[in-house]
């Protein structure tokens, strides 16, 4: 048991860092935010179907089924995630996305106790909160005035991956990584719909690849996988490690300094998850020396 935590809780730390880099690449492009979800969906489809056609091969359908109704649950709600997230950050300040968006370890927690009667250790529902308290105070530099829209859909896009992320864990023996490709192609096509459909420029062009044919099919497929061995609550918290380390890179390349808040509200963070790492690991050292003898 302690060693599919273990396990569980690498797959999501080794996933989150590769999606560090998204913050700054969105950054960095300077096309409208339409016309980069058409490409970022469009791309990512293309790259799950290639990650799981590798993985899978002739057994890719019959993994598909195996997802069932909560596959296609699971696909619709991380696109519903990434609308979210961006029409959230084109609608209202950033550091009330992020406010929000910090909430969904404790969605996740909560969904899972209502619906699956999935309940969390105590010591995890500390560093949930900590982990919470630490990622909003970094927010709280940045909170402006709310619109309506931009605060519903930052809302929705916590409640879209909380959900997702439950789903996937309800049904360990299923491979929910492999209908990301039909999530992305929502993406692609809500997008699509609204004038999406353009041709960025060469430099534009090429950071968008760089994020979604590397960066972001793989950070995803391993955050997907990562319900199959630890609650989904926990891997929405290794999550907010994404806001620290994207923070930094964005301070590295473009110079914008984060706030003395920031800066605490990241310790804060930190502490809390390597505290939580620490934890898991004495206990699995423990469990291991008493099985040994």
């Amino acid at each position: 048991m302690q060693t599919t935590r273990i396990k569980g809780l690498t797959i999501a730390a080794i996933g989150v860092l590769f999606i560090t880099p998204d913050a700054l690449l969105v950054k960095i492009t300077s096309v409208d935010p339409v016309v980069f979800l058409f490409w970022r969906g469009l791309l990512l489809a293309i790259s799950f179907l290639v990650i799981n056609g590798v993985r899978y091969r002739s057994g890719l359908m019959s993994e598909m089924r195996k997802c069932g109704w909560k596959g296609l649950f699971c696909a619709a709600a991380f696109a519903m995630s990434t609308l979210g997230f961006v029409v959230g950050m084109k609608n209202t300040a950033a550091g009330n996305v992020l406010v929000i968006l910090n909430t969904a370890p404790v969605i996740a927690a909560v969904i899972a106790w209502l619906i699956w009667k999935e309940t969390l250790p105590l010591r995890t529902w500390v560093i949930i909160i900590v982990c919470v308290t630490g990622a909003t105070i970094m927010a709280i530099s940045e909170l402006g005035r709310g619109e309506p829209l931009g605060l519903f859909m930052a809302f929705l896009a916590a409640t879209a991956l909380a959900s997702n992320l439950n789903v996937a864990r309800s049904k360990p023996d299923a491979d929910m990584s492999v209908m990301l490709m039909f999530g992305a192609l929502m993406v692609a096509g809500a997008a699509a719909l609204v004038g999406g459909v353009q041709i960025p420029s060469l430099r534009d062009s090429l950071f968008i690849a760089l994020l979604c044919l590397v960066f972001l099919p793989v950070a995803a497929t391993l955050i997907q996988i990562g319900p199959r061995y630890i609650p989904a609550a926990e891997v929405s918290m290794m999550l907010l490690l994404e806001t620290i380390i994207g923070a930094f890179l964005v301070w590295l390349f473009l110079g914008e300094v984060p706030t003395p808040l920031s800066l605490v509200g990241g310790l804060i963070v930190l502490s809390a998850l390597a505290t939580h790492g620490w934890i898991e690991v004495t206990r699995y050292r423990s469990i291991k020396t008493q099985t040994s003898e």
